[in-house]
């Protein structure tokens, strides 16, 4: 009798049950934000261009906060550095769930996200880079066009009525957030540039009595864990300030905190107790507050730019700083993730499901280059807020983020039809038992 050769390796999977329906719900609450996210940008936009463009820019540079803590800070600081720390630390909850609980803890099903997610960014720094070779004022935004915004791909997605697969949206939403890691990584490193070691060196204390509590919580705070956001906040907080008054940005705070909260259950007197992870509570608690004020509010104080009219827009379009920003993001992203992609396919013999074909990873692919939120706190870091180079930036950022989601809204858009019959096969359920089929074949 012949032997029958195993099935090749699924390039991309479409994980566990759990995790497809956690997946779900992620994105459509981040379509949501997604919404929430353009609007906030169009009305900076509008406004800043507007007569009244003067109390828009008064607006943003207003200055509250404490001066001796070094927290007298614009309006436009404060969302830059504290709110997106908010966006940060669900980064960071999300990465570590993936690689606790998720499928970042294979390596085999974290190695194509991973590798696509690297060569997203690379690519698009090193287009850059080129472009703005011999210039020291304007290379040092190479890191500009590595980061994908999940939130705006989503509301593309949304717009255009896309059923996509699951294993296509595991894979955005991975590979979004490995890249927005990789940037605040980035960020911590390139763009620190006098670190106050007392401060960092104090900021410590308060990250390691917010991860003993973190990690204890059901100990010290019985089976209700919102009783601890009255020790955990202050201590976050505490956190957040001191790493800003270090040099570091401060929104590396959220990652760092978000590292050490429980993904799995804890335990009370040493026995194991029920209910979900801190993680989890957490994230159902902070998504909206990101999603729905947190990113949308710093959209709105860092997309206002003016423009000068037409010719004011050429002038910008035309600078350096826009062509490599534009040229990175709408080619070189797509560049980066499909090449990464096609080698790991090469070098482990791994195949895209029948039903798939890599012009539907293009679509994916151009929908991460839609950079927008991380793209310009970057532009903002690299060239200073106000400054002419970092409103070019701002005016590329937008129009590689729309030409992104036009191009990809057109090549998803015309598959739209397969994905629909696509989704109703992975939802088919002929047992009734509550368990689409396409997981229980799988074992």
């Amino acid at each position: 009798m012949g032997t029958t050769s195993p099935s090749p390796r699924p390039l991309l999977g479409r994980g566990s049950y759990l995790e497809a329906l956690r997946i779900g719900e992620i994105l459509r609450k981040e379509t949501i934000g997604g919404a929430l996210l353009v609007i906030s940008a169009v009305i900076a936009l509008i406004w800043a261009n507007s007569p009244a463009s003067a109390s828009y820019f008064a607006l943003r540079d207003l200055k509250i906060g404490y001066e001796p803590w070094q927290l007298e800070l614009s309006l436009g600081a404060w969302a830059a550095d504290g709110l997106l720390a908010i966006f940060f630390f669900l980064v960071g909850l999300e990465l570590k769930r993936e690689i606790v609980a998720g499928d970042l803890r294979q390596i085999s099903k974290a190695i194509v996200p991973v590798a696509a997610a690297v060569g997203g960014v690379i690519v698009p720094a090193l287009i850059y880079a080129v472009i703005n070779w011999g210039n020291p004022e304007t290379i040092t935004g190479w890191a500009i066009p590595t980061a994908t915004d999940i939130a705006f791909a989503v509301a593309v997605l949304a717009v255009i009525g896309s059923h996509l697969p699951t294993p296509l949206r595991i894979f955005l939403l991975t590979l979004a957030v490995v890249d927005d890691l990789m940037a605040i990584t980035i960020i911590a490193i390139f763009y620190t540039s006098e670190i106050n070691t007392t401060a960092l060196l104090l900021t410590l204390i308060p990250l390691a009595l917010y991860a003993f509590l973190a990690q204890k919580y059901r100990y010290f705070f019985g089976l209700k864990p919102a009783a601890a956001w009255f020790i955990l906040l202050p201590l976050g907080f505490a956190t957040w300030a001191l790493l800003h008054a270090s040099g570091i940005h401060a929104t590396v705070a959220g990652v760092a905190l978000a590292f050490t909260i429980p993904v799995l259950h804890g335990t009370k007197h040493g026995k194991h107790t029920e209910g979900p992870g801190l993680a989890e509570i957490f994230e159902h608690r902070f998504r909206p507050l990101s999603a729905g004020f947190a990113v949308p509010v710093f959209a709105f104080f860092s997309a206002g730019v003016a423009v000068g009219g037409f010719q004011g827009l050429v002038s910008a379009l035309t600078d350096p700083v826009a062509i490599g920003i534009i040229t990175a993001l709408v080619i070189g992203k797509p560049i980066g993730i499909l090449a990464a992609t096609w080698l790991i396919s090469r070098f482990t013999k791994a195949t895209l499901d029948p039903e798939l074909k890599w012009v539907d990873l293009l679509g994916v692919s151009l929908l991460a280059g839609i950079g927008f939120t991380v793209s310009l706190l970057v532009g903002e870091l690299s060239f200073g807020l106000g400054s002419a180079a970092n409103d070019h930036a701002k005016v590329a950022i937008l129009t590689a983020s729309i030409l992104a989601a036009v191009l990809a809204s057109i090549l998803l858009g015309g598959r739209n039809k397969i994905y629909k019959k696509l989704r109703v096969a992975e939802e088919l359920d002929a047992d009734e038992d509550g368990i689409p089929d396409v997981y229980q074949d799988k074992g």
